[in-house]
């Protein structure tokens, strides 16, 4: 039988209704849990047993009532949960995973943990992320180095790294994260879990951004569409965010037949992809055209230009709220975040708008490519987990972004897309499928991203942790 820290949102949700399992039973069993994991992987932030217990009983007395807290319609009561320490919770300071930051405590509940909170989630403590969140890695100069359950030796990928490790090792089956270029994506891909990032305001964040969105990160395409239902919530702070649509995030299903597929397996930039990786993605391919899919090989839209054009103006973005902090502060950030980033300052106006052009660029691109298609396959990441200590899968300041050459259009193009585990390297590391969609679809995503679930091959056991 499986342990209660083990089973999914949606089998808590029954056992708590069928009343077979309490949530404060649930909330202990994933805290021994954590205990067991987290001295070696260091994947939370504030973790706070004392009020996830104190939150689980509160729980569990509404549920012996027959009153559930619920947000929308969705309920998350008594389910634990984790929230990325860059969406404020109140009373938590938010040190955006950097040793340079003010830790004053949050005031207020961003929207995403206010959310989960009105849903009756309990909230074991936030994860971990690096600095400012502009690294794919588990390094920060703030948190321990967190690591990727898989192999201790490799890293989770970023910024969503803490989210990604502990929804892998089972730290609660609900965690939120947030991604500008690939940040909840490329973690899941590397810690073999599902997640979406949605389309550009249908989760409401506080302070939003251009191509900035939160996301869920779960083992299980079902617990993602769960949570969409209570994130997607609206919430007036963000000036971005959509209007709200009363979707049946439950409704799953989806016939694949005749349905049009790109399938990308070149970005035209960065890394080259890895063949273990092509050939995952090609099976994946031929699984959806055995459903009955119409899969058509895409040619790449993006251009190495493209995709320095927007480094460099990330680069500039966050050379200004470095060159905002006093000295003493300033060297406090991890020393490759700040190379990045201080390389960015000193440019030009003309220079600083031809690289938010390409911003605009690889937003019109994508949707131009995407436009015959219902929905593009293609990998996360041209690469596996990496070295656990390495800010990037190059490890050079000038490469840093060559890796996000799959996951950035889509921010930047407000499209939803998913990542869903498709399998396995030899050396046992997990190889993520990217399913994108077109703008606001982000339920027949999940649709798509379920019924791959369904039909991939055999999936590996849940690493367990290292004592085990």
């Amino acid at each position: 039988m499986p342990q209660p820290h083990e089973l999914s949102a949606v089998e808590l949700i029954q056992a708590y209704r069928d009343k077979t399992l309490s949530p404060v039973e649930a909330t202990r069993s994933v805290l021994e849990h954590i205990g067991r994991w987290e001295p070696r992987l260091k994947a939370t932030y504030a973790l706070d047993p004392d009020a996830a217990l104190e939150a689980a009983r509160a729980s569990e007395a509404r549920w012996m009532k027959g009153q559930p807290l619920s947000a929308g319609g969705y309920s998350l009561d008594g389910v634990p949960s984790t929230i990325k320490e860059n969406i404020a919770t109140r009373g938590v300071p938010v040190p955006l995973g950097t040793a340079a930051t003010d830790l004053t405590p949050a005031a207020a509940d961003a929207p995403p943990a206010a959310r989960m909170r009105e849903a009756g989630a309990v909230l074991l403590g936030k994860t971990t992320m690096p600095d400012y969140g502009m690294l794919s890695s588990g390094l920060s100069s703030f948190h321990e180095l967190t690591r990727n359950p898989w192999d201790l030796s490799k890293n989770p990928g970023g910024s969503s790294a803490g989210a990604g490790a502990a929804a892998a090792a089972g730290y609660g089956p609900l965690h939120v994260g947030t991604d500008i270029g690939g940040s909840v994506r490329l973690p899941a891909a590397w810690c073999g879990v599902a997640t979406l990032k949605p389309s550009l305001g249908r989760i409401p964040i506080d302070p939003p951004f251009m191509g900035r969105c939160a996301g869920p990160m779960t083992r299980t395409v079902a617990d993602a569409a769960l949570m969409m239902g209570v994130l997607s919530q609206p919430d007036a702070r963000d000036h971005m965010s959509l209007p709200y649509q009363a979707f049946d995030w439950l409704d799953l299903e989806r016939d694949l037949r005749g349905l049009r597929i790109g399938l990308l397996l070149d970005a035209g930039c960065g890394l080259p992809v890895d063949p273990e990786i092509l050939d995952a993605v090609q099976a994946a391919a031929h699984a959806f055209e055995a459903a009955g899919a119409i899969v058509t090989p895409m040619q790449p839209w993006m251009t190495p230009d493209m995709l320095d054009g927007v480094d460099r103006f990330w680069r500039t973005r966050s050379a200004l709220d470095l060159a905002a902090l006093p000295e003493e502060r300033r060297a406090r950030i991890l020393p490759f975040i700040r190379a990045w980033a201080e390389s960015g300052g000193g440019q030009s106006g003309e220079a600083v708008f031809r690289s938010y052009y390409e911003t605009l660029n690889v937003r019109a691109r994508t949707v131009a490519a995407c436009a015959p298609y219902d929905y593009v396959i293609s990998p996360v990441a041209p690469v596996v987990a990496y070295n656990a200590e390495w800010p990037s899968p190059t490890n050079e300041v000038a490469t840093t972004m060559h890796h996000i050459g799959f996951t950035l259009p889509y921010n930047m193009s407000e499209q939803p897309a998913a990542s869903v585990n498709c399998g396995y390297t030899r050396a046992g590391l997990p190889i993520g499928l990217q399913i994108a969609g077109p703008r606001f679809d982000d339920l027949g995503v999940l649709r798509m991203a379920r019924a791959w679930e369904r039909m991939r091959p055999a999936q590996h056991p849940w690493p367990q942790p290292p004592e085990a």
